[in-house]
């Protein structure tokens, strides 16, 4: 039988996935920054909920600071994603972003003394570049490489930023890190969407979708939290970073989008990796 960890984190990347197919929904008709102030107010409203229900022995002031300091650095990353993307070379600025994203909490797991079996490290030298193939979009302007490359890493580091300083809160909190995380995001885009005079009332059409896409947002916060609680903190990263492996299959289910060589090889490439980390533990 494959670990928690395995399950939780293969369940992180799924609702990731899913929240973001869901999410370009709600971003095509309503500004980026509207649609994620939004869904993270959901998700917000979510682990409130959430929280009592599941219990916290202990609630450490630390583990609310850390939870701030993931989700501001969360919340930096996606400011700087959608920068690269709307203004960049999607091609390089959404794969460098999840690469970076994955090596850095790998590399600190190396630091605090995790040593994972061999298969799971076969695994995770499967999973980085299926991370890549799968974030691979065609297209871009060559003039623009060193800016896209430049917005991607830096996406990337604060997206590992959140990975790594959730970590290092405590199973006796509880989810309460996640809620101190929203309650600095929350405010964060909605200041970002006043700032660009945006209408923060969402379209008509499109609240079911974004508040889905919320729930299910937090739904894979809260996965990832129970994943590195419950295994190595770098098979939870490696493997919650596939997310981008249900969003290519759910847009070629639903908008029959064509699967491209580079994608098709990231989808048997993650599932080859994920299968060695689950066997190796």
């Amino acid at each position: 039988m494959w670990p928690m960890v395995v399950f939780y984190a293969l369940m992180s990347a799924f609702t990731f996935g899913t929240a973001d197919f869901l999410g370009g929904f709600s971003s095509r008709k309503n500004p980026v920054t509207v649609s994620v102030f939004w869904s993270q107010s959901i998700g917000l409203l979510t682990v409130l909920a959430a929280a009592p229900l599941l219990g916290a022995a202990q609630i450490r002031s630390a583990d609310l600071l850390w939870g701030i300091a993931g989700g501001l650095c969360g919340g930096l990353g996606i400011l700087f994603l959608f920068q690269g993307l709307s203004t960049g070379i999607v091609a390089i600025v959404s794969p460098s972003a999840a690469l970076t994203g994955a090596v850095l909490p790998v590399l600190f797991g190396i630091i605090i003394g995790e040593r994972p079996p061999l298969l799971t490290w076969m695994g995770v030298v499967l999973s980085l570049p299926a991370i890549l193939l799968l974030s691979y979009e065609k297209g871009g302007r060559i003039t623009h490489i060193a800016y896209s490359l430049r917005l991607g890493l830096i996406s990337g580091a604060f997206f590992s930023g959140f990975f790594i300083l959730l970590s290092r809160t405590t199973d006796a909190s509880g989810l309460w890190p996640l809620a101190s995380a929203r309650f600095v995001t929350v405010p964060l885009f909605l200041m970002v969407s006043l700032f660009r005079n945006s209408d923060i009332r969402l379209k008509a059409g499109t609240r079911r979708i974004t508040f889905l896409s919320g729930l299910l947002d937090m739904g894979a916060n809260i996965f990832y939290l129970l994943a590195f609680r419950t295994g190595y903190l770098i098979a939870a990263v490696i493997l919650t970073a596939l997310y981008p492996a249900p969003t290519v299959l759910l847009q070629r289910l639903f908008l029959q989008e064509k699967l491209t060589w580079p994608r098709t090889a990231g989808l048997l490439l993650s599932i080859t990796g994920a299968a060695l980390i689950g066997i190796g533990g």
